[in-house]
């Protein structure tokens, strides 16, 4: 089975090392976690799997083939996709104008990836019309025009209510479901990750810190010191899905 892997990656800007030798698995069908503080590294190292930044040293592999420093445009035929933290649609467009710019799809293609996501009926409206959670949904339909095998998610709950951060979770487990999606998933709203992820990996000052089971990682000493807070102990009963985000991390 295909997987994309990282393998002891570094990425620096000038002198500063954002990210530090750190290697990962996404493993097929697996939702991969990616969380930390802010600036951890984590969004650097969605942009350099993209395409976005090349690595200074370290490969990227999806499958056997390798991907490093291949451009945004390439990794995406090979079959990566990814959403952007601040959604940044075509505002003059309609929605289904901007799912076709994003994937150079036909019609019916990005009316298909509209309905996925929830947003057949809004297909002609101009996307500066529609709401924020909208907006993230949109995000989520172009990338997924692109017919991807590996989603690169990058804080798709953030700015959200806990009734759009819950939908947004039975998105998210749908598309696994539906589609057969591997996904690397970085967010801030725990509760969500907490229980959608199969396994965790935490990024700290570009490090990999930890690495486990969700369970794993919420009793993680080290974890719950620079990130989680105690509060985040795993307990017996199911997570919320709907916490809201830590502030100021």
């Amino acid at each position: 089975m295909e997987t994309l892997r990282v393998e002891h990656v570094v990425k620096s800007f000038g002198g500063l090392r954002a990210i530090s030798d750190v290697s990962l698995e996404v493993r097929a069908g697996e939702i991969l976690g990616l969380i930390g503080p802010n600036g951890a590294g984590k969004s650097t190292l969605i942009n350099c799997i993209s395409g976005v930044y090349k690595p200074n040293s370290g490969r990227i592999w999806l499958g056997k083939r390798d991907i490093t420093g291949r451009s945004p445009h390439a990794v995406c035929r090979a079959g990566i996709a990814r959403t952007f933290q601040i959604p940044r649609p075509f505002p003059r467009l309609t929605a289904r104008e901007n799912v076709q710019v994003a994937s150079f799809r036909r019609g019916d293609d990005a009316l298909d990836a509209l309905g996925r996501v929830g947003l057949a009926a809004k297909a002609d409206v101009l996307a500066r019309d529609l709401t924020f959670h909208e907006r993230r949904k949109l995000e989520i339909a172009r990338a997924l025009a692109a017919r991807p095998r590996f989603l690169l998610l990058d804080e798709v709950m953030a700015g959200l209510n806990p009734t759009e951060t819950a939908e947004m979770v039975d998105l998210v487990r749908h598309l696994r479901q539906e589609l057969g999606l591997s996904m690397l998933w970085v967010e801030h709203v725990m509760g969500a990750i907490m229980e959608c992820a199969d396994r965790l990996v935490v990024l700290h000052q570009g490090s990999l810190l930890a690495e486990g089971s969700p369970r794993e990682i919420a009793n993680n000493p080290q974890v719950i010191e620079v990130y989680l807070g105690e509060r985040y102990a795993f307990k017996e009963e199911r997570v919320a899905a709907c916490d809201e985000p830590e502030r100021g991390l």
